[in-house]
């Protein structure tokens, strides 16, 4: 007998949603070449008012009804070229809005996956009904060009863990307000790993608050000796630090928006191409506060980086990297809580084997113990986790995958001891989940992938992708998924 009930809900990448962009001719992400934005202005320029107008009122009736505020999205973008034209030029409005609209794209973000998914709790549970729970579930969602952002559904859980998912907003939107912000603690661990001296951090960070903006940075870099600032290892800190800065942002969206139709999209370097697999959990710190947080990979193209997500109300953001070894590949999933006044994730810092990985602030992970290798035959390649752990009396529980033969991915689980969660105390000797024969096709065949459920009522809500093509959702009773398990 399964241990597992499939829900109807199928979620797939849809094509109708759509967000903008900047477009810039010439500048295209795949092909690169001579800027046309120049030549676009100066026609732009010629065209008579009545033109204008004309345009930009056929542009808005085809396209109005697709976004929130887009006369706000063409201001954006003409603010962009503006500098190109000649200050004593006097513009109309509807001219500025034009050429912000010929500087503008649709962008079908989720036209090609739509796949693993992270559910939590929603932060707002005002409303709901006695044994049940409203959900907020993060998607992984890839578009033209494989680059992938982060897009949330909610829905809602009863007490016998049937799900319902709301309906899909209509619009779609990544436009946020951005600022660079540092934090101060994690700069100070990844400038003291390349040999800044215990006085140089004192003297550079000692009056800087825990968060500072890279103007303040300066400042405080500017009073170092000339003789040692320009030494060739303090440059070399320097622009290290400057990189994080440039990798570093805080987000947030209008409170107008809409959860839904929230889309967090690639803004720093080392993530050009890919919000990849965020992989949420509710924290509670250690004087009771609850806040969100989700680890995540970043892909510039040829590398990827675990960064951390952080938020309270999942309108306002903050981004940045994650430094230390145990936090060099993918995978990275944080514990729900600290254990023995220290923070704790799964990881995977060598690629094929799963491990705890430990940090005295949450940011900076240097050390890890490994606590499963890939023995079973179905697991052999390489195994990993789905998600952050989750507490139950028994200990922490955690969805693990492995890949076998052919690169089929399959979903198993392992208990750990809530003390020390390097013991293992039991585990499946079987996946409990795999591809059925409908979800073996799709973007990337025979894969089944989670990045994390919860736990309601005694039942584990899990959602996941199959095949990166879309996303469904699993429930399992979590006593017969115990019973299942050979203790240790």
């Amino acid at each position: 007998m399964s241990l597992v009930t499939r829900s109807n809900i199928r979620l797939r990448a849809d094509p109708n949603r759509v967000m903008t962009r900047i477009f810039i001719p010439g500048e295209e992400e795949l092909i690169r070449g001579t800027s046309r934005a120049q030549n676009i202005v100066d026609r732009a320029l010629l065209l008579s008012e009545d033109e204008v107008n004309q345009m930009l009122a056929q542009t808005n009736e085809s396209f109005q009804s697709r976004h929130r505020n887009l006369n706000k999205q063409f201001e954006l973008h003409f603010s962009a070229v503006a500098g190109m034209i000649d200050a004593t030029i006097e513009l109309s409005e509807n001219r500025k809005l034009l050429i912000g609209a010929y500087l503008t794209q649709e962008y079908a973000f989720e036209s090609t996956a739509y796949c693993n998914p992270s559910m939590v709790s929603h932060p707002d549970q005002d409303g709901v009904l006695p044994g049940h729970l409203r959900f907020l579930m993060s998607i992984r969602a890839i578009g033209e060009g494989h680059v992938s952002g982060i897009v949330f559904r909610t829905g809602l859980i009863d007490p016998e863990g049937e799900v319902t998912i709301d309906p899909q907003s209509k619009c779609a939107t990544s436009f946020t307000k951005r600022s660079i912000i540092l934090r101060n603690r994690i700069v100070r661990h990844i400038a003291t790993e390349a040999g800044m001296s215990t006085e140089e951090l004192g003297l550079i960070f000692g009056a800087l608050p825990e968060k500072f903006t890279p103007e303040e940075l300066d400042e405080c870099l500017a009073q170092l000796p000339a003789m040692r600032l320009h030494d060739p290892a303090m440059v070399k800190v320097v622009e290290k630090i400057h990189a994080i800065a440039r990798s570093t942002y805080e987000a947030e969206f209008e409170e107008s928006t809409e959860i839904g139709e929230r889309v967090l999209w690639p803004a720093a370097e080392n993530e050009r191409h890919g919000m990849e697999d965020a992989r949420w959990v509710c924290f509670t710190d250690s004087d009771g506060s609850d806040s969100y947080r989700a680890t995540y990979t970043g892909f510039n193209g040829q590398q990827v980086i675990s960064r951390l997500l952080e938020t309270n109300d999942f309108r306002s953001f903050s981004s940045m990297e994650l430094s230390g070894s145990a936090a060099a590949n993918k995978g990275l999933a944080l514990f729900p809580r600290q254990v023995k006044n220290r923070f704790l994730a799964l990881s995977r810092w060598d690629r094929e084997s799963n491990s705890i990985a430990y940090s005295d602030d949450g940011y900076h992970w240097n050390l890890s113990t490994n606590f499963e290798k890939a023995i079973q035959p179905w697991e052999l390649v390489q195994i990993g986790n789905n998600g952050s752990p989750m507490e139950i009396p028994e200990g922490w529980l955690v969805i693990t995958h492995g890949v076998g033969p052919m690169r089929k991915y399959s979903l198993g689980a392992v208990l750990l001891d809530l003390e020390d969660p390097t013991i293992v105390l039991a585990s499946l000797e079987l996946p409990f989940l795999e591809a059925e024969e409908d979800e073996r096709n799709g973007y990337v065949p025979n894969v089944v992938y989670s990045c994390g459920g919860l736990i309601h009522n005694g039942v584990l809500i899990l959602p996941y992708g199959f095949s990166d093509v879309g996303t469904r959702i699993a429930t399992v009773n979590v006593k017969e998924l115990l019973n299942q398990m050979t203790a240790k």
